[in-house]
């Protein structure tokens, strides 16, 4: 099973430190980031499931990456600051904040938010899902896509791709939120980079790539898979 990918941002790297390792443990995947800069790279570089984010950074404040990051991405967001005032703490909810945890905390209670904010937002359902739509069967978990019973080979992004419009299928998903979703918040990606991986899907999965019955334009939107439930 891939592991749930977050981000955390804080400038103690002796914190960081104990905090990656214990979520490590915990099954998921931990990539550190100690200011804004970093950040901000990271997030145009790849997906995340979840951005831990202190306040008092060097460069910038995390109510600033935030405000940004609620411009092209709804990725779950929890606050871990030393800064307790209930002020604080109403903004960075009302910013964009899924959840605001004050230090010092401990590793259990911290573990036990991120799993919640997981859960709420992935469900469990799709880690383990199987998708069908015509003669095409998806695995979302063991990353692997057959047609016709035979194996379909997917580049990394094309099965991101996939994977995502599976996640959200028979819904009209908006041109920004694929490419953010997909290739990273910030990513400096142009919308015909979309076209040509739903292209190459088609060509790859429908009977008519021509005439797509399951990957959909949906008109002035986006894109839209339609599949069985």
């Amino acid at each position: 099973m891939k592991r749930k990918e977050l981000l955390l941002v804080d400038d103690d790297a002796s914190l960081s430190a104990v905090i990656a390792q214990m979520l490590e443990g915990c099954g998921y995947a931990v990539t550190r980031a100690e200011n804004a800069a970093d950040a901000y790279d990271l997030l145009a570089k790849k997906r995340f499931h979840l951005i831990l984010l202190d306040i008092n950074l060097p460069d910038a404040t995390g109510f600033e990456i935030c405000k940004e990051l609620r411009r092209v991405s709804s990725v779950p967001v929890i606050f871990a600051s030393a800064r307790t005032s209930e002020d604080d703490r109403v903004r960075g909810l009302e910013i964009g904040g899924d959840d605001y945890l004050p230090k010092p905390y401990s590793m259990r209670e911290l573990l036990a938010r991120v799993n919640a904010l997981i859960r709420r937002t992935y469900g469990f359902s799709q880690e383990n899902e199987t998708v069908r739509f015509g003669d095409v069967e998806v695995k979302t978990a063991a990353r692997t896509v057959t047609k016709g019973g035979k194996p379909v080979s997917l580049a990394q992004r094309e099965f991101d791709l996939l994977a995502y419009l599976c996640t959200h299928r028979n819904t009209a998903i908006e041109k920004e939120k694929l490419l953010s979703e997909v290739w990273g918040a910030f990513a400096e990606v142009e919308p015909a980079t979309l076209a040509v991986h739903i292209r190459w899907l088609r060509e790859k999965l429908e009977d008519d790539p021509k005439q797509p019955r399951y990957i959909k334009t949906v008109w002035r939107l986006g894109y839209m898979l339609e599949a069985e439930e």
